[in-house]
């Protein structure tokens, strides 16, 4: 693949532009084509309205020219519902976190460094302590690459009956 110039755009809770849902729905519909009979894969319209409901959500999707390529999103988790906390004890003091809840390259993007560019956008200047996120721990290269950003697994867990068995990963932000 050629080098292109992808333009990251930052969407914030209270300011999300008109078309955004669906946008993450065509770009999450693109990346997980093969798994499109799956019954987790197919409620992420779900998770997607879930999300964007939370105070503090931010979004960055990446575009090369008006295409949408890929994007990372979260949320703030509330006090008291880190729920990282059960894998780290003692947990680390101050324990703000910031939810990584998706970060997903369409696969004509994939491994020209967009996903890190959309991570390192989603997490600059949180004011939160921590990020943590999940990962499938079936795709090692995918937990590695978290890894090399600082991420360190903590745990595991399944936070649906039809979730995969996932990774937990926590990472200082400051």
């Amino acid at each position: 693949m050629e080098p292109t110039v992808i333009d990251l755009r930052r969407y914030q809770y209270g300011e999300l532009p008109e078309g955004l849902r669906q946008l993450l729905i065509d770009v999450h519909s693109d990346a997980y084509a093969d798994r499109s009979d799956d019954e987790f894969t197919q409620r992420f319209p779900w998770f997607v309205d879930h999300w964007t409901s939370l105070p503090g959500f931010t979004c960055v999707v990446a575009y090369d020219a008006d295409e949408p390529v890929g994007f990372a999103y979260g949320a703030p988790l509330a006090t008291g519902q880190e729920w990282w906390r059960e894998h780290v004890d003692p947990a680390p003091e101050p324990s703000a976190t910031f939810g990584v809840s998706e970060l997903m390259v369409r696969p004509n993007w994939r491994k020209s460094g967009t996903s890190e560019r959309l991570h390192s956008q989603l997490i600059t200047d949180r004011p939160e302590d921590l990020a943590v996120l999940l990962v499938d721990p079936d795709h090692p290269k995918v937990q590695a690459l978290y890894e090399s950003w600082g991420y360190r697994p903590v745990g595991f867990r399944q936070p649906f009956a039809d979730s995969p068995r996932y990774a937990v990963m926590l990472r200082s932000l400051r």
